[in-house]
């Protein structure tokens, strides 16, 4: 596997930007390591991986097991940094939802040798990143075969309404209160259940979260999306998802 960190120039943002990359390297001689190689020539299939409000594009990495997870299923895993942005087009900041949706994309495909075919694209992410990767799934269907949410901030209109340390967030972020556009469930009310990728709701059963993934499971199995739930025991923690993404790992269509 090849571990790369990747330090370049966004055209959306204006800045410099990271991202930590894991790409698959079949071998014959590492001690431990099972490698899957890329069976077709076309690429591996690609995960991008989303973190959340207090991390950067290093937390999967240092907190998980994502480079041997990824390793064993021949998987390449791009994890971008995006700061307290909640993936979208800032109000008062930057561009990042533009960014990860249509910018990254193709910057990965020009930097490495990764599919391109949206039906070896995939998403997911964690709290923050969780809602990223739902929105994407949403707002471009057709780009992703898989989209995952582990311990998802998916009713972003109602954590509006939390504590006053978060309003400034929401100023800069979304310009006050989200609108539409940013709020999953009205996404989810305008999606046709034929353009949606599988999705895969999970969140800890003692989660501060979890009335978020449970309402946004129970609106979408109603409007018919094809989704996968998993609400184990535990907390916001990554003890949990460093078990989810192993489940979701697995569940990916590959």
């Amino acid at each position: 596997m090849a571990l790369i960190t990747c330090d370049f120039f966004s055209e959306s943002l204006e800045f410099g930007q990271s991202m930590t990359v894991v790409l698959p390297q079949a071998t014959e001689a590492q001690v431990g390591v099972t490698s899957a190689g890329d069976a077709d020539g076309d690429g591996p299939p690609v995960l991008y991986l989303l973190h959340g409000l207090s991390d950067d594009h290093t937390a999967w990495l240092r907190y998980t097991s994502i480079e041997r997870y990824a390793t064993a299923a021949g998987l390449a895993v791009v994890m971008p940094a995006v700061a307290r942005s909640f993936y979208a087009d800032e109000a008062l900041g930057h561009a990042y939802w533009t960014f990860v949706a249509d910018e990254l994309p193709e910057i990965v495909s020009a930097f490495f040798n990764v599919s391109t075919q949206p039906e070896r694209t995939y998403v997911a992410g964690l709290s923050m990143g969780g809602y990223g990767a739902v929105r994407l799934a949403l707002a471009r269907p057709g780009r992703y075969a898989a989209a995952a949410s582990l311990s998802g901030a998916l009713d972003i209109v109602r954590r509006a309404d939390e504590p006053v340390r978060r309003e400034e967030m929401h100023g800069r972020v979304f310009g006050g209160p989200p609108g539409p556009e940013h709020d999953l469930f009205a996404l989810l009310d305008r999606a046709q259940p034929d353009d949606v990728p599988p999705l895969h709701i999970s969140c800890g059963a003692s989660d501060h979260l979890l009335e978020d993934s449970q309402e946004f499971l129970r609106r979408a199995e109603a409007k018919g999306l094809d989704v996968t739930s998993d609400f184990p025991p535990g907390e916001h923690e990554w003890g949990l998802w460093d078990r989810v993404i192993q489940d979701v790992i697995v569940w990916l269509p590959r």
